[in-house]
């Protein structure tokens, strides 16, 4: 089926979910470049009858950084239409009752200042995400300890993704790092972010979407849009961001459809609604 035939084809479509990294922008070490096309996708998305969110699983901000970030980019976001996988934790791990070991990169670390009482406490679970320069051989090891000390070891994942796109250049994501603490301390972590299903489903909840009706337009092809459609969402890639052409080979996720960029999808999917 041709992508124009797909969209002709989906014209029920009331809720868009729009991930960020490699389809809004491209980061680097200077704060990141708006991909050609994508501010204006995103304001043409807003000014149209379909309500939109973005869902990350970036773990190396907070969110209100995230979003000045994007808003210096010139993207229309607000921080409540912003889902990232740090503060779902932190209520999560409230929720539980937990004391977290944290593996997390120091910028995101204020996400969790609910815990600075816990100080000097034991921990009892593992609270994982993209630490960059904190991966060391120590740091994995202090996490390994925490977890085999329990007889139910609980680590906590904020996203599995396998590698994201910086500075022009593939690098490797939380997930390694986590099946790595999975296979040592024998344990089966506990996603929060993409392709969690509460996750997209706490997204859809917020715009009063069916998932029936909702799209999820990524470059990840396993975590943003398998992740989509096992929840039953339809599941768009870009050719941007980490895409590579294997992926439109992948053995086991096969995208709704492929589109150049975000600006392509859009033209598409407002075209599609108009007619």
């Amino acid at each position: 089926m041709s992508v124009t035939d797909w969209f002709s084809l989906n014209k029920n479509i009331e809720g868009v979910l729009l991930d960020i990294s490699g389809v809004l922008y491209n980061s680097d070490a200077s704060g990141g470049k708006a991909i050609a096309g994508s501010v204006e996708a995103v304001k043409r998305l807003k000014a149209s009858h379909l309500k939109v969110r973005f869902c990350t699983n970036e773990s190396q901000h907070i969110r209100s950084h995230l979003v000045q970030r994007l808003q210096g980019l010139g993207f229309d976001v607000e921080a409540h239409e912003v889902f990232s996988p740090a503060p779902a934790a932190c209520q999560l791990v409230k929720d539980r009752g937990l004391v977290p070991h944290l593996l997390v990169d120091d910028k995101i670390l204020p996400e969790f200042d609910a815990f600075k009482d816990d100080e000097g406490k034991t921990p009892n679970c593992v609270v994982i995400g993209d630490a960059v320069e904190r991966f060391t051989y120590q740091t994995l090891n202090d996490a390994f300890r925490v977890l085999i000390a329990s007889e139910e070891p609980l680590l906590i994942t904020l996203g599995i993704g396998k590698y994201y796109r910086e500075s022009g250049e593939l690098m490797m994501d939380v997930g390694p790092f986590t099946k790595a603490l999975e296979y040592a301390a024998d344990c089966k972590a506990e996603i929060v972010g993409k392709p969690s299903p509460s996750f997209f489903q706490a997204a859809l909840k917020d715009m009063g979407v069916d998932s029936s009706k909702a799209i999820m337009i990524g470059d990840d092809i396993v975590n943003d849009v398998g992740g989509a459609q096992k929840c039953g969402m339809r599941g768009i890639q870009v050719r941007t961001g980490k895409f590579r052409p294997s992926d439109e080979n992948h053995p086991e996720v096969k995208p709704d459809c492929y589109v150049d960029d975000l600006s392509d999808a859009v033209n598409r999917l407002l075209s599609c609604s108009s007619s």
